[in-house]
């Protein structure tokens, strides 16, 4: 393992802990533990409140998303480990402005269980909660059992478009009814071309060899679709276009958002080379672009390798996909 840090049990709460001096204008911590961070502003009378979740190691998932026209709040985990259900409520408590709260994550076990027992407690408080899980990952259950998959980097999508509608001070029902609707209408695929290390652990989280790549695999290393000698970065994008078109299914006509995401370590240059090949597998059939990320949005580690996420737009989608938004990782003036 090499990287730089120091005790490996005290990774993440001193990335909190640098985290909170880079961007204490825009954050602030409502725990001793700092494990539940929520904007500055918060709370704000009459709107919504969002609040996000899951482990560390994602960075800017989780809690790189709260910020104005984003997230409202955010419970911290351990590297890939669910936060405490203690930690999510004290972050519903710190954005909860009347209109209640709702609880945005990807689809995990601990995470949903966690969220669940906290949602609990909330009500107890009266603070009314509602539930979306993002289930964006094609990979990981057939479409029929779409309810099973995970949650990846289409996470981003779900975080700006129900930010944007909680930002227009609309209704917890409003809100919790948009962001179903990214979730259905977004689709994702990545490839891992190496593991990655958790500190704690001080070895990688799984083998791949020098001269393969795994078409699938999950950000946490969870097993891919098919595992192949390296294969050209046209062949790659090809592949996992085809894969996400076929399953909503997109269809000539539709326009859609674009999300080229690395995981961890691979440089802009090979994931605009990536995107290359995405924007001609669309253009053939005539699906339009129009917007695009490409990016680390949702990471994992320093794994290598990257992610590919598509949106299908309408009209109230690419509105609110236009909103100003800000966070200490994520800027968009409008369009």
């Amino acid at each position: 393992m090499k990287k730089l840090i120091n005790q490996p049990e005290a990774f993440v709460d001193e990335m909190l802990e640098g985290l909170l001096l880079a961007h204490g204008c825009s954050l602030r911590s409502v725990r001793s533990d700092n494990r539940a961070l929520i904007r500055a502003d918060s709370p704000r009378a009459g709107k919504v409140g969002i609040v996000t979740g899951g482990g560390s190691g994602h960075l800017p998932v989780f809690l790189g998303y709260v910020g104005e026209g984003l997230a409202d709040g955010v419970a911290v985990g351990g590297v890939f480990q669910s936060p405490g259900a203690e930690q999510i409520l004290s972050a519903t408590q710190g954005v909860n402005g009347g209109a209640g709260v709702l609880y945005l994550f990807g689809n995990y076990q601990g995470d949903v269980l966690n969220f669940e027992m906290a949602g609990e407690l909330a009500e107890m408080e009266d603070i009314p909660t509602r539930t979306v899980l993002v289930s964006d990952d094609v990979a990981s259950a057939p479409p029929e059992e779409w309810q099973k998959r995970r949650g990846v980097a289409g996470l981003f999508f779900a975080y700006k478009i129900a930010g944007a509608k909680a930002e227009s001070m609309a209704s917890l029902e409003e809100v919790e009814a948009v962001a179903k609707k990214v979730v259905a209408n977004t689709r994702s695929m990545g490839v891992a071309l190496t593991p990655c290390t958790v500190p704690e652990v001080g070895r990688p989280s799984f083998s791949i060899g020098d001269d393969e790549m795994e078409i699938g695999m999950g950000i946490h290393g969870e097993p891919g679709i098919s595992r192949t000698k390296l294969r050209p970065a046209d062949e790659v994008a090809a592949e996992i276009t085809q894969r996400i078109v076929s399953d909503l299914p997109f269809k000539g006509g539709d326009e859609v958002a674009v999300l080229v995401n690395g995981l961890g370590s691979t440089c802009l240059e090979e994931l605009y080379i990536m995107f290359r090949r995405v924007a001609k597998e669309l253009e053939d059939r005539d699906i339009s672009i129009y917007r695009t990320y490409v990016g680390e949005y949702a990471t994992s580690l320093e794994m290598a390798g990257c992610s590919v996420t598509l949106l299908k737009l309408d009209g109230e989608l690419k509105e609110l996909l236009d909103a100003p938004a800000h966070s200490p990782f994520f800027e968009q003036i409008g369009r």
